[in-house]
């Protein structure tokens, strides 16, 4: 029966996690880096574009055109071409993964700080706020809920399942090595392992973004709540 099929999948999966938990461990913490570390690249470059063409708006349609483009462009073929450059290996992967983040960092920003009321700008100015005093007391935190937005769209931790195809490391291994070996258990396990990751990191960027936007409240909660919900997280991820 189906139930019974579903029973042994999920024995056969956490008796092969328990007997290879050093590899995934191992896998799991180099998806983390590589992700993460694509993460903060992309954010700060996303964030420095999207405040200079929201400052420059004649040069936004082309910039925003440029990035749409390489968003479009399959995975395995932006790969691929990176290959010829980079070689293989996790700085391939990370090229790639950094330029599929950047279209909604950049978009988010933008429209985070375009969308901010002209009436709040010029009340700044008129008090004699200098252009560097608007831009990072003014509009980047009323921008910040869009912008955080932007940072929940990004892809990268499920995306970067695909960088062993170019020699990375990550999770993408076990599917790798799981397809090649006709192990569909470790297949299975990968997946799930990318998946949790995927939704334990929407989850804490969700509990941040609403504590960055409500700040009104902040002070009433407890911080430690946030902080032990983000380890909580992790170590489910992990473990």
């Amino acid at each position: 029966t189906n139930s019974s099929l579903t029973h042994n999948t999920l024995t056969n999966i956490f008796t092969f996690l328990k007997e290879e938990a050093p590899f995934f461990l191992h896998l799991t913490t180099e998806h983390l880096l590589l992700s993460l570390l694509a993460i903060v690249i992309a954010t700060l470059i996303g964030v420095v574009l999207g405040v200079f063409i929201s400052e420059y708006r004649k040069y936004a349609a082309w910039l925003l055109a440029a990035v749409n483009v390489l968003y479009t462009i399959p995975s395995i073929a932006l790969l691929g071409f990176f290959i010829t450059i980079t070689g293989v290996g996790n700085l391939t992967a990370l090229i790639a993964l950094i330029l599929y983040a950047l279209l909604p960092i950049i978009r988010s920003t933008y429209t985070g700080i375009t969308q901010i009321n002209p009436l709040i700008i010029e009340a700044a100015e008129a008090m004699g706020s200098t252009r560097w005093q608007l831009l990072w007391r003014i509009k980047l935190p009323l921008a910040l809920p869009v912008l955080m937005s932007g940072v929940r769209n990004m892809v990268t931790i499920a995306l970067a399942g695909i960088a062993s195809f170019v020699g990375a490391g990550g999770l993408g291994v076990a599917i790798y090595r799981g397809i090649t070996t006709n192990n569909s258990t470790m297949t299975l396990l990968g997946s799930v392992l990318i998946a949790f990751l995927a939704l334990g990191f929407d989850f804490l960027l969700a509990k941040i973004e609403k504590r960055l936007t409500n700040r009104e409240v902040a002070p009433k909660r407890n911080p430690l709540k946030l902080v032990g919900m983000g380890v909580l997280v992790l170590l489910i991820t992990l473990f």
